[in-house]
């Protein structure tokens, strides 16, 4: 903080003076003949011996920045020698010694020791923006590149565009010393520096920075640029806040007045990711100003691109699981749940797609040859099958079963020998509790191919008994029974009166069957549970009042006299049937359906008196 203050204090303090001495640099330039000349026929022209005391660049130096030593590389006397030695004094601040490596011949002698230092920095900047030099593509022979098409003793660096105009980068040979030859900037790449540096220099703001803000690097990014990148990244994201939240809020206001919830729907999914865009793209043209190097430069762009792919995939899920759930929600209100599950199938496999969509972008981004790799992924997604055969089966029994639903999650049902609750169908497998209260993986291949009894789906539930009776049952006992028992699931109102069938069957071996059969309007099975026991409390009661009794499953041997039926019951029984007959009616082989109307709904349930409570209401589906 303290450094920050004094960087701000020397800025205000000092604007004039540094106004100063950059407008007498700039005289000095323009006093040595500093034209934008272009191409390479100017640094071919003869011109004066540069003046003596341009020396290779000291091996210390040259350790001290961090290269390799002077015996590892080509020497000044190469071009690409004399490119290494100028970067690594440029990379240690040592500027004087990089001056060693410009031919400052149109410099007068007196201002060299000046006008040298400010050229090499000036030179850094602009290269570091604008060109990012390939050292290993330059010449390592003392003769410089022989078929470049330039004049003897004379390379190319490489070319910079500024205002439309080519501003040739070239070194030439020179003989400082006898006997000794040294590559150095030519004086026309030096005269061409002065627009460079004003379309492409840091600016008054850059002149102005303290050299230990300039000169501390990490990653080709100076101490005073990553300041300014954590300052922007700040700016940038309170901007983004600030204006996306306003334009949200109008949206809102908007959209609470259209009929559709599309739009809303679309809103909230695009809201935070639009922020981080915002504040992405604000980022971005901010750090114009920053003045990156070029491997700066293309680092914070690939980045920004991942950024950029990422908050695109995030928008793309979020509005997935947005719309999605708009359109369940809508189902469940409209009772249409027997689409949910593929929904869910739907909204993992658009999900799983847009991430894939993401990753391919992301790979293309940072220079993966997507194509390779896509034909790559073809070939091996054909051995891939081969080996996950299974797999691959059981993706698609889950699509046939989301799609078919033969089940849904909840319901209870029977496959194979297993019955159990649905509690989820994935993919590749389908989870049943059963009725243990664990839990089965069926594979969703294995599945969707077996028989699948789906007991939620019913509309009533069936009762069957057969009721074995004693052999002593007399023909007219029976009649009796059978036509009470009629009545009672006639008048039973939870029994449906179509289907219901009570009928004498077979002579058993040990008794009289009677089958009574009926369907319960009830879905829930705890309800007909209890109607079921209601019922055949009742049918107990009828047989009793017949005056007979139910069948033991074995044999009875008999050492004395029993008392046999109750006679007092069998003769109303057969009084009553006496009767119906008397009066011509009999109830066989069917109920007259006019008596059929009158029973039904007259027996009360529950019982009263019973103290039973009544069954449970259905459980509506959905």
């Amino acid at each position: 903080m303290r450094r920050l203050a004094a960087l701000v204090l020397v800025l205000g303090t000092s604007a004039p003076a540094l106004a100063q001495a950059d407008a007498s640099k700039r005289r000095l330039l323009a006093g040595a003949g500093a034209v934008a000349t272009t191409g390479a026929a100017a640094d071919s022209a003869p011109k004066e011996e540069a003046a003596p005391g341009f020396l290779p660049l000291p091996s210390k130096l040259i350790a001290e920045a961090g290269g390799t030593s002077g015996a590892e590389v080509a020497g000044p006397d190469t071009p690409r020698g004399a490119v290494v030695a100028y970067l690594r004094a440029s990379r240690a601040r040592s500027w004087a010694e990089a001056a060693h490596y410009l031919d400052l011949a149109d410099v007068p002698e007196a201002e060299r020791a000046a006008a040298g230092p400010m050229l090499a920095r000036r030179l850094k900047i602009v290269l570091d923006q604008k060109l990012w030099i390939d050292t290993s593509s330059l010449s390592p022979l003392p003769g410089g590149e022989p078929e470049d098409g330039l004049p003897d003793e004379v390379d190319r660096v490489g070319a910079i565009e500024a205002d439309g105009t080519s501003y040739e980068i070239n070194l030439w040979k020179r003989e400082p010393e006898p006997g000794k030859f040294v590559w150095q900037f030519t004086p026309g790449t030096l005269r061409r520096l002065e627009p460079l540096y004003e379309a492409y220099g840091w600016g008054a703001l850059g002149d102005r920075i303290p050299d230990w803000l300039t000169g501390t690097r990490v990653g080709n990014v100076a101490a005073w640029q990553w300041i300014g990148l954590v300052l922007l990244a700040a700016i940038a994201y309170g901007l983004s806040f600030s204006v996306n939240w306003t334009f949200y809020r109008v949206l809102r206001f908007i959209t609470r007045r259209t009929h559709t919830t599309l739009d809303d729907v679309v809103i909230d999914a695009a809201y935070r990711p639009v922020r981080g865009m915002m504040a992405l793209l604000l980022f971005i043209v901010g750090s114009v100003v920053l003045h990156l190097s070029i491997p700066a430069r293309q680092g914070v762009m690939r980045l920004a691109g991942l950024i950029w792919i990422a908050l695109v995939a995030w928008a793309l899920v979020r509005l997935v699981d947005g719309l999605l759930h708009t359109i369940t929600r809508r189902m469940v209100e409209q009772g249409r749940s027997e689409s949910l599950a593929t929904l869910a199938v739907m909204r993992r496999t658009l999900k799983a797609l847009v991430i894939f969509l993401a990753v391919l972008a992301a790979l293309q981004n940072w220079g993966v040859n997507v194509s390779s790799l896509l034909a790559g992924l073809g070939i091996v997604g054909i051995a891939v099958s081969l080996a996950a055969q299974k797999t691959i089966e059981n993706v698609f029994g889950g699509i046939v079963l989301s799609a078919d639903q033969p089940v849904r999650v909840g319901d209870f049902c029977r496959f194979g020998d297993k019955e159990g609750t649905i509690e989820d169908i994935g993919l590749r497998s389908t989870r049943v509790r059963t009725l243990d209260r664990t839990v089965i993986s069926v594979p969703n291949a294995e599945f969707s191919t077996v028989q699948i009894e789906n007991f939620n789906v019913r509309d009533k539930i069936r009762l069957r008994t057969v009721l074995n009776l004693r052999y002593e049952t007399t023909p007219d006992q029976l009649r009796f029974l059978l036509t009470n028992l009629r009545e009672l699931l006639l008048a039973h109102p939870k029994v449906d009166p179509e289907g219901l069938r009570v009928r004498f069957i077979a002579f058993g071996a040990a008794s009289l069957d009677v089958e009574v059969l009926a369907y319960v309007q009830s879905r829930d099975f705890n309800e007909f549970a209890a109607i079921r026991e209601d019922i055949l409390l009742r049918v107990m009661d009828l047989v009793g009042a017949a005056g007979t009794g139910f069948a033991f499953p074995s044999q009875t041997l008999y050492l004395r006299r029993d008392a046999g039926n109750d006679e007092e019951a069998r003769t109303r029984a057969e009084s009553q049937v006496r009767d119906w007959r008397s009066r011509g009616t009999l109830p066989f082989p069917e109920i007259p359906p006019e008596r059929a109307t009158e029973l039904r709904g007259t027996l009360d349930y529950p019982p009263r008196g019973s103290g039973e409570a009544p069954p449970p209401k259905p459980v509506e589906e959905g």
